[in-house]
């Protein structure tokens, strides 16, 4: 990152009458050692309540997946919390491409937990929140009671049953080599294509909300590139050293994938396997789901959590 880069703010107004999404916003400052702070928006809902649900969102989505799930939690008597990663959502934006990394990400949500002093995390992680959410909890692990993964991962390069089979596989390389030389990401139909169930427009328009213009997308640009698919790439030994913290694992984890998500399907056996708090449990398969489980099945999903929240609470 370098003085020069451009921070965006997505305009407010952007976010005006969003269907089922009347969350108050929050907003926590970031330090940045080579420029002006940067301004992370998170949702935080019942708040005072010792155990919290921290719902992490991936590519190219925002918090507003989540919104089918965070009224029962908090009907529940739970505190969800439930970020922007930086270049998404409310958050703020890097103009540019390289001003991105996998460990901004780490660093973002770390502060976070810091900064709210959240002490008894269950941790709710999909998509690009598994690498990042497992890579934080590896860090601080006595902050959290319990994980529930859902269509996630962790790689490390790995061959079974420490890792996938021909991972990464045509699909992620095709995206990757895609991401690097687009300008721009059609935001919805990415939503809409790995959906099984045809999504309402007004849904969509939620999830374009946050991009109001090419200018605003270098986060979903940058996190195609920012996969460690090899070992010379920053985050894949220290995906390796965090699954050495998850192998001790003790607490309980849950894998809760969909049916019908085949890029992140093998990686709910390897989370089961090798994570201690995963053995002897119950993983559900939800059917009915694509990629993003949270938007089309986010009421059994949002079930299987207070199962799990009220187990460790």
């Amino acid at each position: 990152m370098t003085m020069q880069d451009q921070i965006l703010r997505t305009p407010e107004s952007c976010f005006a009458g969003l269907s089922q999404f009347a969350f108050a916003p929050h907003y926590l400052a970031l330090a940045s050692k080579t420029g002006p702070e940067l301004r992370l928006h998170y949702l935080d809902e019942n708040a005072g309540q010792p155990l919290t649900a921290l719902l992490l969102h991936g590519e190219p989505t925002w918090s507003f997946l989540y919104r089918h799930m965070i009224p029962p939690v908090v009907a529940a008597g739970f505190r969800v919390v439930a970020p922007d990663w930086i270049g998404f959502g409310r958050s703020d934006k890097y103009a540019r491409i390289e001003a991105y990394s996998y460990q901004l990400h780490v660093d973002s949500l770390r502060a976070l937990i810091e900064q709210l002093d959240l002490q008894r995390i269950v941790l709710v992680c999909q998509d690009w929140g598994g690498p990042i959410g497992l890579r934080v909890l590896a860090e601080m692990p006595e902050r959290f009671a319990a994980v529930l993964a859902t269509n996630t991962l962790l790689p490390t390069g790995e061959p079974p049953p420490r890792g996938v089979a021909d991972w990464p596989g045509a699909g992620i390389r095709q995206w990757v080599d895609f991401a690097t030389v687009a300008t721009d990401l059609a935001i919805d139909e990415i939503v809409a294509s790995v959906a099984v169930q045809r999504l309402a427009p007004e849904v969509l328009a939620g999830y374009r909300a946050p991009f109001p213009s090419p200018a605003y997308k270098a986060g979903p640009l940058a996190f195609p590139r920012l996969i460690p698919i090899s070992e010379h790439m920053p985050g894949y030994d220290e995906n390796r050293e965090a699954w050495q913290v998850l192998e001790r694992f003790n607490a309980p984890f849950v894998t809760a994938f969909s049916d019908s998500d085949p890029s992140t399907q093998p990686w709910a056996a390897v989370f089961q396997q090798r994570i201690p708090g995963a053995r002897g449990r119950r993983h559900p398969l939800i059917p009915g789901a694509g990629h993003f489980v949270q938007e089309e099945q986010g009421g059994e999903l949002a079930r299987v959590l207070l199962e799990l929240m009220h187990e460790v609470s």
